[in-house]
């Protein structure tokens, strides 16, 4: 893996599931790294876990006012930041727990817990990177990555709020881009490209179906070679982590034969 020494990150929603081992790859890859989460113990906790280069912060991505503290801290801490991850997310255990077994029709799904799954996705990526893109560039660098979903995900059955939630996030990540270009900040898209063994998966999935979700880890090698110097001119992409290895060999294949 890619040596980050000099790489400073924030990663949201990094207590759990995917942003954890987002975060925990980097740490080992030598990034500085803020991990946030609603409740501030438990960043702590985590950033602990993950050793003396990670930075437990306090961040409710739906709220401007804990945006601009959060980032206020990190950058007091880190004096910059280098890469931002816009993982933080919730569910659909939190509207429907047992939505893999028993799909709710949207009819059926509240208003509070439709805005909730939104506004923690795909508002909250809106506020970080908002508070985080203008700094980049007075900077004159930085590189923003966003955390996607399987576009089948988007649009399965049941999956309201949690399907447009990324396909809304989706959008606001290509449209960054899109504002971005000709600008020293890149913007791309990060995504598993399946279900993964996270605490979103309910506790009746069944056995032959949980045997087949990802591991976490699978974030790890495209994320530290995203925040590396071997990604510097890389921007408005689409990585599925699960297909990494050929989609970077094909890239480098290219380069090299051009």
């Amino acid at each position: 893996m890619a040596q980050l020494s000099d790489i400073r990150v924030l990663v949201t929603g990094a207590t759990s599931g995917l942003g954890r081992a987002i975060a925990q790859a980097l740490a080992q890859a030598g990034a500085r790294v803020a991990v946030t989460s609603r409740d501030r113990e438990r960043g702590q906790a985590t950033a602990a876990e993950l050793g003396a280069r990670a930075l437990g912060v306090e961040l409710d991505v739906r709220d401007p006012s804990s945006v601009s503290a959060a980032v206020d801290t990190v950058y007091g801490a880190f004096g910059g930041l280098d890469v931002l991850v816009n993982n933080a997310g919730i569910g659909m255990r939190t509207v429907n727990p047992r939505f893999m077994t028993q799909p709710q029709p949207f009819w059926e799904v509240s208003p509070a817990g439709f805005r909730d799954v939104l506004e923690t996705k795909a508002t909250g990526a809106f506020l970080v990177a908002r508070a985080v893109v203008p700094r980049m560039l007075s900077a004159g660098g930085g590189r923003v990555v966003t955390i996607s979903m399987s576009e089948q995900t988007m649009t399965r059955r049941g999956f309201i709020p949690y399907g447009p939630s990324g396909a809304a996030v989706e959008a606001l990540a290509r449209v960054m881009a899109a504002d971005l270009v000709d600008t020293p900040v890149t913007a791309n898209i990060l995504l598993p490209g399946g279900a993964t063994a996270t605490g979103m998966i309910p506790d009746e999935m069944p056995d032959e179906l949980r045997a087949n979700l990802l591991d976490p880890a699978i974030m790890g090698p495209p994320i530290v070679w995203l925040a590396s110097p071997g990604a510097a001119a890389v921007h408005d992409e689409r990585i599925v982590a699960r297909e990494f290895d050929d989609w970077l060999n094909t890239r480098e294949k290219k380069h090299h034969d051009g």
